[in-house]
């Protein structure tokens, strides 16, 4: 398979904290797509696609697919037709995986078990980054990042992440970490987008002082910071085919529309879609080391993508987003 000679030149490369690893501006993601409703040769055309776009980096879970572990086997499927040297594949446990107490949560025993089945189900050998994928309010924190630092001294992964830690809980772990001589935290995974603002009081301070990078997830909104639903539910979306029919019929609250309509408004004044505008948002910061989104079609991936073409605001256009964003 030959894929475009010119990737490099299409896409930002940003570095990630104060370590050697740069990732790509937009990351792809396989959450709620692949390995659910979204077949095999479809997974196959959106990864290929990305990849001509310069999207180097894939995000997986253990947890994803239906059943959980099926986004992971698609996506081996995939990747072992594309030059494993230039691509950057994460995977992640904490949720539930598998029944009894060994199956979920941050001890030991699961990461490695975990990172271990997630290896055969992508057909690797090594992951790139391997995630605490939530806070663990039991196992103690000296335990899991012993853990993780076992597994990068394996060469089971090369980097280490956390996952919707609060700051000062991310705080400690890095703290555990440091004073043990263990592996540095390379990544902080947490939700951020124009309706879920809270990490820029909570965490970015500790992860810029701590040179830990940040990509964040659901820059969307789960969709809701498109244009797409606007006019309705479409059948080939996600709300339609995953989130069931509580969801579809609440994708909107009253309050979170009319911020959506306000939204939708400055981005066609900027000449972007509401999708481009909210990724063009989430990397104003210079905090922020990559963008993770999701798609089910190509065409969504190269509509992204686009947004890179107009990242700055002015200082109206924040302010004018501010008011919306942050009124009650």
């Amino acid at each position: 398979m030959e894929f475009a000679s010119d990737r490099y030149k299409k896409m930002i490369y940003r570095r990630s904290g104060r370590s050697g690893l740069h990732l790509p501006a937009i990351s792809l993601g396989a959450y709620e797509t692949f390995g659910t409703y979204i077949s095999l040769e479809e997974t196959r055309k959106c990864l290929f696609r990305a990849f001509d776009l310069g999207i180097t980096h894939f995000d997986l879970a253990n947890n994803y697919g239906n059943p959980p572990g099926n986004a992971e086997t698609l996506v081996g499927k995939v990747i072992k037709d594309m030059p494993r040297d230039e691509l950057v594949i994460s995977t992640k446990a904490g949720w539930k995986m598998w029944e009894g107490p060994y199956g979920e949560w941050l001890s030991k025993k699961y990461l490695v078990a975990s990172l271990d089945q997630s290896l055969k189900r992508l057909g690797l050998e090594y992951v790139d980054i391997y995630y605490a994928h939530r806070p663990d309010p039991i196992t103690p924190l000296e335990e899991t990042m012993a853990a993780l630092d076992l597994i990068v001294r394996q060469g089971k992964a090369l980097y280490i992440g956390v996952s919707s830690f609060s700051g000062a809980h991310f705080e400690r772990a890095f703290n555990v970490a440091s004073s043990a001589g263990y592996a540095p935290i390379l990544l902080h995974q947490p939700a951020y987008n124009m309706l879920h603002r809270e990490i820029e009081w909570d965490l970015l301070d500790h992860t810029e002082s701590r040179g830990t990078g940040v990509i964040v997830f659901a820059p969307l909104a789960q969709g809701r910071l498109t244009d797409r639903y606007l006019r309705g539910i479409p059948k080939d979306s996600r709300a339609y085919n995953v989130w069931g029919k509580k969801e579809e019929e609440n994708i909107f609250l009253p309050d979170i529309k009319s911020k959506v309509v306000a939204l939708n408004e400055i981005a066609k004044r900027r000449g972007q879609t509401l999708a481009q505008m909210a990724i063009a948002w989430t990397l104003r910061l210079p905090q922020i080391t990559s963008c993770l989104i999701g798609a089910s079609r190509i065409e969504q991936i190269e509509e992204n993508v686009k947004a890179l073409d107009q990242l700055s605001f002015s200082e109206e256009e924040i302010k004018e987003i501010d008011k919306i964003t942050l009124s009650q």
